[in-house]
């Protein structure tokens, strides 16, 4: 058996300091959404993968990996949202076994109504307290920590999925 590779004082600091950073910044983030829009940050993630995609409609399998939920756990989610009428699930035309969730019009428009309060608390909790440097420096840090972890994550393409509720060209 190998011998642990302990943090030094330096790492130990860094990591603590990255836990509690993305903790502390998610768990506001949710709240905010619980709040304003009454929906977990959970959801507000389904929303916005199937908003990004062609047709608005991915097979459940690949929403879950997407959202790195496990297939459960997305199945009661996608339950709730349907249950608002946000999200549609049908059989998947050439796989009867699999299903298809479908972002509707009005998962839409929660989408839309939510987005621009979930920006603004993203831009007040992380990007209005770093420099521009540090920006360039977060985004580095995180990809090197992601890709040899998940290389093929769409997030890591610089143009992302597609059309995002968060971006500047709309919903």
């Amino acid at each position: 058996m190998s011998r642990p590779r302990w943090l030094n004082d330096d790492e130990q600091g860094a990591w603590r300091a990255f836990y509690a950073a993305s903790r502390v910044l998610f768990d506001q983030l949710d709240r905010e959404l619980q709040r304003d829009s009454d929906m977990p940050h959970a959801y507000y993630e389904i929303l916005v993968v199937l908003s990004e995609v062609p047709g608005r409609e991915l097979r459940m399998r690949e929403l879950a990996e997407l959202t790195r939920s496990s297939p459960s756990r997305l199945s009661h989610a996608v339950s709730r949202l349907e249950g608002r009428g946000w999200v549609r699930r049908r059989e998947c035309p050439d796989d009867k076994r699999g299903q298809l969730a479908m972002l509707t019009d009005e998962g839409m428009a929660a989408l839309v109504e939510a987005a621009p309060g979930h920006v603004e608390g993203v831009r007040t909790h992380l990007f209005d307290r770093l420099t521009p440097q540090q920006v360039d420096q977060l985004r580095a840090i995180c990809e090197a920590v992601v890709e040899p972890l998940v290389p093929d994550h769409p997030l890591l393409r610089r143009e992302g999925l597609g059309t995002s509720a968060g971006r500047k060209e709309g919903p």
